[in-house]
C-alpha cells in the first residue's frame, strides 16, 4: 500500500529493523531472481576438493622414501593428489542435494547457451603478458580488462588450460606434452594463480554481465597420479584407462623400453601383433600428430613395474592423441573414467564458479574391434554420444552449458550436437572462409555452408571462430573420410570428396605457405600453423614482414574485419582470441626452434601479447613465449581510436547484438554474380529476413543479391541506418561493396 501523501511513513519496527534501528532493507543483500522464485530453498552447494590448495608440492613426503608400488607411503601420496580420488570427494557431497534437480538437463539447447555468453574471448594462458608480479588468472579477471571487454562487446572469457598438467615420474613433476591439454590435477596450476584468483575473475565477470568458460578433458589425461596408481594396479584406476595388463608369457610381443622412459609407442608391427593375439584392438580409423619414429600408432606399452602388491607388470595403453596422455575408457566396469570426469565437472561449476565447459577430444570416447580386419571404429562411435549425453546432462542440470572443439565429420557433429553439447566448435565452415580469404573466391564456402545445411546443422549452435590455440586446421573430414565417394561441383568440373579435399588443402599450402608466406608452417598432416592477420599478409603477398608499410596494416586490418563480420554477422556464437584484438603475427621460427624441434610448429602462432599494454618492455610472457610483433595496438590504444581494429568491431558486434542476429536461423545461401561474394539469408527470431552480404576479394564489386527466402520490401544498411535499395520482383536487389567490405542488412516488408 502507498504511502499517502503529506504523511509521516510509519517508522519500522520489530523485524523490519536491527538493534540499531537501521532498516534491515539497508544493510541486507539483495535476493536474486532464483532466489526469489524458489524463497525456501537452500543456498548453493560448494563442493570442495581436497586438492584446491596444495599445488605440486602438498605432500609433506620426499625422498628416500622410493618411489615404488611396494611402498604404501607412495601410493597413498599418489591416491591423495589423483583426480579420481578429488571426484570422489567432489560427488559425495552432492549426493541427495537439491541443486541436482533445478534445470532441464536432457536436451542440448544452444540458443540458451547463446543468451548466457555469445561473444567470446578465447585466452591462451601461456601467451599472455600481465604486469609485473600478475598471474594470467589476476589478468583476466581485472577490472580494466572487463571494462574493455565489455566496450568491444565480449560477453565470455574461455580461459583455456590453467590446471596441473604434465605427469608424474616417482616424487617429481614433469612438464606438460601438449600446452597444458594433458591435465593430472583439479588443482591450478600456480604458474597461471590461484583458485581464489579463478572464483574472482568469475566474481568481475558476472558484474560485468559475463561468463567464464572452462575446460574438462573427457578423452584423456596426463600422466598424472591417475595413470601411475594404473599401473600400480591400485583399486579402480586401472579402468579409468584403456590399458591392459600383458601376461609376461606375452611380454616378448612388446618392444623394449629404452632406459630412463617410462614408455614407448608401438609400430605397426608389434600393434599388429598385440592384435592378432587378442590383447589389443589393434589399428584405429587414423593416427593423429603421426610423425614417423615417433608416433606411428596409438599405443604404447611401460616398462616392467612393481604394483602395489609387488608383482610385476607391463602394460599397452591406448592414446589418441600423444603419448603423455592416455585415453580414458567410458566402458570399463568400475565407470572410474566417468566418475573423474563427472566430478571434474561438477568441481569447475559448482565450486570455482564458472558457467560453461569446453569439451575437448569428447568425439574419441569409443572404440570397439572391427569384425572383418579393417581399422577399428573409433569415430562417430555410438558410446561417444551415450557420453557425450550424460556430461551434457550433468552439466546443464546444474545451470552450466558445455560446448565442444572436435575436428569431426558434419554427421558425427549433428549426431552429437542432439544428444550431447549445446554448442560445437565450427571446424565446418572455418577452413573454408579461410580458404576464401586466401583465393578471393567463396565457392567453396558457399558449398559448405549447404552441406552443412542438408545435413541438419543449425548455424547457431556452431562457435564461429577466428584464430585459437591450434592451427588452421584443415582436414575437411566430412569430404576427405565419411563423403569420399561422394560427387561435387566446384571450380566449373565434378570432384570425388577426397579429390576435392586434397584440391582444397593443396591449394592452401600454395597460397599460404613456402614463397606465399615463409612465416607459415605445415602442421603434421592436421593444417597450417598461422595467426589470422599472417593468413591475410600471405594472401596480400606480404613474404616479409619487415616491409609491412602503414597502408598495408590498413588493409590487413580489413581483411581482418570482413573475416569478423563473416563470423559475427551469421547465427551461432562469435569467438577471437588476444592474437585476433591485437593484430598478431607468427613469432620468427629461431625465436621457438627448441618447441618446434618435435614437429609441432603452432608454437610459431602462439607468440606472446599485452591486451592492455601493462608490460611494453616485458619480451616474453611469464611462461617464457617470445612476444609477437602486433600490427593493432593495445585495446586502450584502440579503444581510444574510433578507426582501429577493436572500435570497428565494437561497431560490427553492437549490430549484431542489436538486431538478435546470434539466435537466427540461416535459411539460405544463393548463388552470386562474382566469385567473392557471399550471401546469407537469416531469419531472426522477430521474423524480420536480415541478409549479411561480404566481399572476399581485394577489388570492389557491384553485385546483385537474389534469393527465394527474401520478401518483398525495403532493403536498410544497419550500420549506416539507412535504405539501400528495394526488393524486386525476383526477389533481388543491387549493393556495391569496398574490397573485403561487408554489409548488415534488413528486409522492411511493407505494411498492410
Amino acid at each position: 500500500m502507498s504511502t499517502p501523501k503529506n504523511t509521516t511513513p510509519e517508522p519500522l519496527q520489530g523485524d523490519d529493523v536491527n538493534a540499531e534501528g537501521v532498516p534491515l532493507e539497508e544493510i541486507l543483500p539483495e535476493i536474486s531472481f532464483e532466489q526469489q522464485r524458489f524463497a525456501a530453498r537452500p543456498p548453493m552447494v560448494r563442493p570442495r576438493a581436497t586438492r584446491h590448495r596444495g599445488g605440486r608440492d602438498a605432500s609433506p613426503l620426499t625422498p628416500p622414501f622410493e618411489a615404488d608400488g611396494r611402498n604404501h607411503a607412495y601410493v597413498e601420496w599418489l591416491e591423495g593428489q589423483s583426480m579420481l580420488h578429488d571426484a570422489t570427494t567432489v560427488a559425495r557431497q552432492l549426493a541427495g542435494s537439491h541443486q541436482m534437480w533445478a534445470n532441464p538437463f536432457a536436451a542440448p539447447d544452444p540458443r540458451a547457451a547463446l543468451q548466457t555468453a555469445s561473444v567470446w574471448f578465447t585466452a591462451y594462458p601461456l601467451s599472455m603478458i600481465n604486469e609485473p608480479g600478475q598471474s594470467f588468472l589476476g589478468a583476466l579477471g581485472s577490472e580494466a580488462l572487463w571494462e574493455a571487454f565489455e566496450q568491444v562487446g565480449i560477453d565470455a572469457v574461455h580461459t583455456g588450460p590453467v590446471k596441473l598438467a604434465g605427469g608424474v615420474t616417482g616424487w617429481k613433476p614433469t612438464p606438460s606434452v601438449d600446452g597444458h591439454f594433458d591435465r593430472i590435477s583439479m588443482a591450478m596450476d600456480p604458474v597461471f594463480g590461484t583458485e581464489a584468483e579463478f572464483r574472482e575473475m568469475c566474481d568481475n565477470a558476472s558484474k560485468h554481465g559475463g561468463t567464464i568458460i572452462d575446460d574438462i578433458i573427457p578423452a584423456h589425461t596426463g600422466k598424472g597420479a591417475d595413470f601411475r596408481l594404473a599401473t600400480l594396479n591400485y583399486r579402480d584406476y586401472p579402468g579409468i584407462y584403456h590399458m591392459i595388463d600383458i601376461p609376461e608369457h606375452a611380454w616378448h610381443l612388446l618392444p623394449e623400453v629404452p632406459v630412463g622412459e617410462d614408455s614407448v609407442n608401438l609400430d605397426p608391427m608389434h600393434e599388429r601383433a598385440l592384435a592378432e593375439a587378442g590383447f589389443i584392438i589393434g589399428e584405429m580409423q587414423r593416427v593423429i600428430f603421426y610423425e614417423p619414429g615417433v608416433k606411428e600408432t596409438n599405443w604404447s606399452c611401460t616398462p616392467e613395474v612393481y604394483d602395489h602388491k609387488g608383482v610385476k607388470r607391463r602394460w599397452v595403453y591406448l592414446h589418441y592423441f600423444k603419448e603423455g596422455q592416455p585415453s580414458i575408457n567410458w566402458l570399463d566396469p568400475t565407470f572410474a573414467g566417468m566418475r573423474l570426469v563427472m566430478g571434474d565437472a561438477l568441481h569447475s561449476l559448482l565450486d570455482l564458479g564458472s558457467g560453461g565447459l569446453r569439451l575437448d577430444a569428447n568425439g574419441f570416447l569409443g572404440v570397439e574391434k572391427s569384425t572383418d580386419q579393417a581399422a577399428a571404429w573409433s569415430e562417430g562411435h555410438p558410446l561417444s554420444q551415450a557420453a557425450n549425453q550424460l556430461i551434457g546432462s550433468m552439466v546443464r542440470k546444474v545451470g552450466g552449458f558445455t560446448f565442444q572443439e572436435m575436428n569431426l565429420g558434419m554427421d558425427d557433429i549433428r549426431n552429437t550436437s542432439a544428444v550431447g553439447p549445446d554448442l560445437s566448435y565450427d571446424f565446418v565452415t572455418r577452413p573454408a572462409y579461410q580458404y576464401a580469404m586466401a583465393t578471393g573466391d567463396s565457392e567453396f564456402l558457399r558449398l559448405t555452408l549447404r552441406e552443412a545445411a542438408a545435413t541438419g546443422i543449425d548455424q547457431a549452435s556452431l562457435v564461429h571462430a577466428l584464430q585459437n590455440h591450434d592451427e588452421l586446421t584443415y582436414e575437411l573430414v566430412h569430404f576427405a573420410n565419411n563423403h569420399k565417394d561422394e560427387t561435387y561441383h566446384l571450380d566449373g568440373k565434378d570432384w570425388t570428396g577426397a579429390d576435392m579435399s586434397e584440391h582444397i588443402r593443396e591449394t592452401m599450402r600454395q597460397k599460404l605457405t613456402g614463397n606465399a608466406g615463409p612465416y607459415n608452417a605445415v602442421f603434421t598432416q592436421n593444417g597450417i600453423a598461422c595467426t589470422t592477420a599472417s593468413i591475410i599478409t600471405a594472401t596480400l603477398g606480404i613474404t616479409d614482414f619487415d616491409e609491412i608499410t602503414d597502408a598495408d596494416v590498413k588493409r590487413i586490418m580489413q581483411a581482418h574485419l570482413l573475416l569478423c563480420m563473416y563470423n559475427a554477422w551469421q547465427p551461432g556464437v562469435f569467438a577471437l582470441s588476444g592474437w585476433d584484438l591485437v593484430g598478431a603475427l607468427p613469432v620468427p621460427r629461431k625465436q621457438v626452434k627448441q618447441l618446434v624441434s618435435t614437429g609441432d610448429t603452432r608454437w610459431l602462432e602462439r607468440g606472446a601479447y599485452d591486451l592492455l599494454g601493462s608490460n611494453p618492455e616485458a619480451e616474453s610472457s611469464s611462461s617464457g613465449m617470445p612476444r609477437a610483433r602486433c600490427l593493432y595496438g593495445s585495446l586502450p590504444e584502440q579503444l581510444g581510436n574510433q578507426n582501429s581494429f577493436a572500435s570497428r568491431l565494437a561497431q560490427i558486434l553492437k549490430i549484431r547484438k542489436r538486431n538478435g542476429i546470434a539466435s537466427a536461423a540461416l535459411v539460405d545461401v544463393p548463388e552470386v554474380a562474382h566469385k567473392s561474394l557471399l550471401v546469407l539469408v537469416n531469419k531472426l527470431e522477430i521474423g524480420a529476413t536480415q541478409v549479411t552480404v561480404l566481399n572476399f576479394g581485394a577489388e570492389k564489386i557491384q553485385g546483385r543479391v537474389q534469393s527465394h527466402k527474401i520478401p518483398a520490401g525495403r532493403v536498410f544498411d544497419l550500420s549506416a541506418r539507412r535504405k539501400v535499395d528495394n526488393v524486386d520482383d525476383l526477389g533481388g536487389f543491387h549493393v556495391s561493396l569496398p574490397p573485403f567490405g561487408g554489409m548488415a542488412l534488413i528486409v522492411r516488408e511493407p505494411t498492410a
